[in-house]
């Protein structure tokens, strides 16, 4: 369900949207999928996954899945091979961090606001890579 809401928020984004824009567009459209109700749901799939190794391997191959989505929909708009690829993971990592925010946070917290602000972080982490790495907290 994701790839497919993802792919359709990056291919329906503006004309000039950014990749990062496109990347909104894409965590705007999960807010169906990542309902209150589903929140409940997802804290408790985090626990029996963590324990089973089968379903690991099963979230891992959902994570590709999702993420060749968002890196043919962000090819179709004539982003080059390696840059799609690039968004489609860091929107994936901002994704899986939104995530565990978002069953963290307060339950009124929508999930999206969690979502760009887990991608802001990781454009500013980015931006850092040549400089000195920052003291652990």
């Amino acid at each position: 369900m994701l790839a497919g809401l993802f792919g359709d928020a990056i291919r329906g984004a503006s004309p000039d949207a950014t990749l990062a824009e496109c990347l909104q567009a894409a965590f705007a459209a999960a807010e169906v999928a990542m309902t209150p109700q589903q929140r409940a749901k997802a804290a408790q799939r985090v626990l029996v996954v963590a324990a089973n190794t089968e379903l690991q391997e099963r979230g891992l191959l959902k994570h590709a899945r999702i993420a060749g989505a968002v890196s043919a929909a962000l090819r179709a708009r004539g982003t080059d091979e390696l840059t799609a690829r690039l968004g489609a993971e860091v929107g994936m990592l901002a994704f899986r961090i939104a995530v565990e925010r978002w069953l963290k946070s307060d339950e009124g917290e929508p999930f999206a606001l969690h979502a760009v602000a887990a991608l802001s972080e990781l454009r500013t982490r980015a931006a850092e890579l040549d400089s000195r790495p920052r003291p652990a907290v």
